[in-house]
């Protein structure tokens, strides 16, 4: 009986702790606090954009453009005509790619080939982004993450995601964010994304099921992952890709390949 009564108290002891530690461990689906730069999240392999890496615009359906816009980077459209790419070689510090002769000259390069496996590729990152799965994704409240500063990891929303305020991506040069968004991705005007701790907008992904949206005189980070369409409002600017399945809007904007 005394030894039951010594080992009994030590066993409760034993599993007190070890339900702690799990709780520590999860994270809820449906947190909405506004700070995530110190939760435990599982680091995340980067998603291969193989030869669309190459590109700081692609578009499956066309690009329109309200000038003067300022790209650095390939930009290509495919399998639209090159009548649909409304870009000028001016505009564009970069291989302009087409899958016709109908892109704009003297600069544009026809490259059916190159193009078809660019394309390609975009919708296999994707695929690829869409499809990651983690115990311990962010799906925080109603998709608004305004103000918050969030730490590397996999977030995942059921909804769209708007970004009303200033957002701060913090981690170190090798860290990786990729975000499922459901729905649409809206950005309010004269928002900012800032990088912080050595954070790169290569290593950012934003996986977008509906229309992404950034508004005017805006900036982000990253590189958007668009199933449809990607429209980018008067003097917004990004510092990373816009690879689209359907169209690319731009107006006035500058858009730089990290």
């Amino acid at each position: 009986m005394f030894k039951f009564k010594i080992v009994f108290p030590i066993l409760a002891m034993l599993f007190a702790g070890l339900m702690v530690s799990c709780e520590k461990d999860q994270v809820s689906p449906d947190l909405t606090i506004g700070e995530t730069e110190n939760l435990k999240l599982q680091p995340q392999a980067t998603v291969n954009l193989l030869s669309a890496a190459n590109f700081a615009i692609l578009s499956k359906s066309g690009i329109t453009n309200v000038p003067k816009s300022a790209i650095t980077g390939a930009v290509g459209t495919s399998p639209i005509t090159g009548a649909a790419l409304l870009l000028t070689c001016r505009e564009v510090n970069g291989v302009i790619y087409t899958v016709d002769a109908a892109g704009p000259v003297p600069c544009r390069v026809i490259d059916p080939s190159r193009l078809t496996t660019a394309v390609r590729n975009m919708e296999s990152a994707y695929t690829n982004a869409a499809g990651r799965t983690n115990p311990n994704y962010l799906n925080l409240g109603a998709g608004n993450i305004g103000g918050m500063t969030l730490a590397p990891g996999l977030y995942k929303w059921t909804t769209g995601v708007t970004i009303p305020t200033n957002v701060t991506l913090s981690g170190g040069p090798n860290a990786v964010w990729i975000f499922q968004v459901a729905g649409t991705l809206t950005m309010a005007s004269s928002v900012r994304i800032t990088l912080s701790g050595g954070a790169q907008a290569k290593n950012i992904f934003w996986q977008v099921a509906g229309a992404a949206t950034l508004g005017t005189y805006s900036h982000f980070e990253g590189n958007i992952l668009g199933q449809t369409g990607i429209n980018m409002q008067t003097g917004a600017s990004i510092n990373g890709r816009l690879l689209a399945q359907t169209a690319v809007t731009l107006q006035k904007n500058t858009v730089v390949k990290p």
